[in-house]
């Protein structure tokens, strides 16, 4: 007889500092590090949104590696490359989910399987509360996408040489595209 047991958000809080994981229909699913223009875009994303928050101190910008805790029969944490919070801050992971949270494809972030993760996460993302989630490649188009919850199928796509933006998640912040790259 096998006996299944649920990873929780306990086990999160236990995982050493420097360890990225999401909880997904009940295990804990690891993230790998990622290269040096994933990384770089999501501090960008991150750095950018600190600017906001300190001109509008309208919320929280957060960079990789926050936890949210969010309570779905398929997932009960989310983790992006960089987010704006609105909600209370804590000491721990944050309840509920970001308005805005900023997905960075890395390496192993393409094909048909990863399409449909990345699907499912916004998915997600939109049923917690999440108003904009970008989808960030810099490693091939070299775009963001751009999903909005008022209509999550349809993204507007932001390239190089444009300005992306996150509305209505981050009321009149903008980003060059030309920042995430070298």
């Amino acid at each position: 007889m096998s006996i299944k047991i649920e990873v929780t958000i306990e086990d999160l809080y236990h995982l050493p500092d420097n360890c990225k994981a999401e909880i997904v229909n009940g295990k804990l699913v690891l993230m790998s590090p990622t290269g040096f223009l994933p990384g770089r875009a999501g501090g960008e994303i991150y750095a950018n949104l600190r600017d906001y928050e300190r001109l509008t101190k309208s919320g929280y910008a957060l960079p990789d590696n926050v936890g949210f805790i969010v309570n779905f029969p398929n997932r009960r944490s989310l983790s992006p490359d960089a987010a704006f919070y609105t909600g209370k801050p804590g000491g721990r992971f944050l309840n509920g989910a970001p308005i805005f949270a900023a997905e960075v494809r890395s390496e192993n972030d393409y094909g048909d399987k990863a399409e449909k993760d990345m699907a499912s996460k916004r998915r997600d993302y939109f049923a917690a509360g999440t108003l904009v989630v970008w989808d960030v490649d810099v490693l091939k188009e070299e775009v963001i996408r751009v999903y909005r919850a008022s209509n999550p199928e349809e993204p507007q796509v932001y390239r190089r040489g444009e300005v992306a933006e996150a509305e209505p998640a981050v009321p009149g912040w903008t980003m060059l595209v030309d920042n995430l790259f070298v």
